[in-house]
């Protein structure tokens, strides 16, 4: 914990763990000391990060990956936009291939023309029917 935070001019304010033996009371006594709230996952959920893990998961295979970082408010650019894009035009399956923020008031049935915008300078691409 100390040699993670020590290079940081802000910390972070929380830490999220779970309860496994190797984060034990030092872990905890340790972040509290450089004032980071520690909160800990319900036991017996181990599916309780699955959504948080599968998100950062995405976002450094599709974004992180590929882009090199000219600075902190370029970094804070990119994940929003990343952001924005996975949630309003990056099909889920667990949503049965559709999106989590639906910005789209119907869909038509067949679309004569499909409109292609680029994500983060064409690394992806949100397809829309034209109107």
């Amino acid at each position: 914990m100390r040699n993670a935070t020590a290079f940081y001019a802000e910390l972070p304010r929380f830490i999220i763990r779970d309860n496994d033996a190797k984060f034990g009371g030092d872990f905890d006594r340790v972040a509290e000391g450089v004032g980071i709230r520690v909160i800990r996952t319900a036991i017996h959920a181990p599916l309780m990060n699955a959504t948080c893990e599968r998100f950062l998961g995405s976002l450094r295979r599709e974004c992180l990956d590929h882009v090199i970082f000219l600075g902190v408010r370029h970094f804070e650019s990119v994940l929003r936009e990343y952001a924005a894009f996975f949630n309003s035009a990056r099909p889920h399956q667990g949503l049965r291939q559709s999106v989590p923020i639906n910005t789209s008031q119907t869909e038509p049935a067949r679309a004569q023309h499909v409109q292609a915008r680029q994500v983060l300078g064409g690394l992806h691409h949100d397809y829309r029917a034209a109107a």
